[in-house]
Parts: C-alpha cells; sequence; structure tokens
C-alpha cells in the first residue's frame, strides 16, 4: 500500500482531538470515519526513534499496532498540521518528532471493517 496517495481515501475532511473521550477522529473524503485511542497513536509513532531507526523508516508499519494495548496513558500537549500532508503530536512525554502521514494513519485505521479488510 502506497501510505503517501494523494486519493479521497487519504485525504481528511475533518478532524477532532477529543480530549475528554481520549481519541482522534478523522472523516475521510471518501466518507468513511476513524476513531484512533490517543495511547495507542503514541505508541504506534512512525518516528525513526520509535521504529528502531532509519535502516526501519521504509518497512511499512504494521496496522495491527494499533490494536494493541499501551504501556501507559498519554496526553496530547499539541498537535499541528504538517504541510497538507500529514499530522503531529507533542506527547506530555516530551516525544514530538513523529509525523503522522494521512496515508499511514489510514493505513492503521482500527475500525472492524479496516481490519477485516487488511486480515482479508
Amino acid at each position: 500500500m502506497n501510505q503517501q496517495s494523494n486519493t479521497p481515501r487519504t485525504r481528511p475532511a475533518g478532524i477532532i482531538l477529543d480530549r475528554r473521550a481520549h481519541q482522534l477522529r478523522i472523516s475521510w473524503e471518501d466518507g468513511h470515519a476513524s476513531s484512533y485511542p490517543l495511547d495507542a497513536l503514541r505508541e504506534a509513532c512512525p518516528c525513526a526513534v520509535c521504529r528502531g531507526g532509519h535502516e526501519n523508516m521504509g518497512v511499512e508499519h504494521a496496522p495491527d499496532l494499533i490494536e494493541l494495548k499501551p504501556a501507559r496513558s498519554y496526553e496530547v500537549k499539541n498537535i499541528q498540521l504538517v504541510g497538507n500532508y500529514a499530522i503531529q503530536f507533542r506527547w506530555d512525554d516530551g516525544h514530538d518528532s513523529g509525523i503522522y502521514t494521512w496515508g499511514y494513519l489510514r493505513h492503521i485505521c482500527p475500525c472492524p471493517k479496516c481490519q477485516a479488510e487488511r486480515k482479508g
């Protein structure tokens, strides 16, 4: 899967950081809706440090990482857009180097439909 493709499937129509529900919700231009637990997003950080070094950066991130039980609870201190292709979080543990592209976020969507498609 090309995580950098720019199609309605990988273009957000709306983004909501729901601190109370501890979720990031994205509605996509193709009509799909994704809801990501913040703790799981932190643990699925795509940066070189979290992925184990630059040699792992070209390797597609396993989408089931979002389903694993996080080691701890994380809070988002700040969220910002990165160009028109990604978002970046500043987490309460000080980490802020992960750039979550739209393609990556759609690829790891934890909804039952996307999970079934990946296993399918």
